[in-house]
């Protein structure tokens, strides 16, 4: 399993009643989810909301695929680092 693959919240089945073990998400989703909240907020804290649809002219790209794209980058740079410790 990789480095990317690796997953945040593992939970063996004993300890939810289940059958087998549910894996949730993975730990590079968990920080770019962490990243894109920071995103959100810092984007919106002028005017208190966030237009996921607005299309910068500059570059055809939405606000979201932006977030999005800088949020999985931040957290791959994060998994990196993790290996280098």
């Amino acid at each position: 399993m990789s480095n990317k693959d690796t997953f945040a919240f593992p939970t063996p089945a004993s300890e939810y009643g289940g059958h087998g073990t549910a894996f949730g998400m993975t730990l590079r989703d968990y920080f770019a989810a962490g990243f894109a909240s920071a995103q959100a907020t810092a984007t919106s804290a002028d005017t208190g909301l966030i237009n996921p649809d607005y299309v910068d002219p500059r570059d055809d790209r939405s606000v979201a695929q932006k977030i999005a794209e800088s949020s999985y980058a931040l957290a791959d740079a994060m998994l990196a680092a993790r290996v280098k410790s």
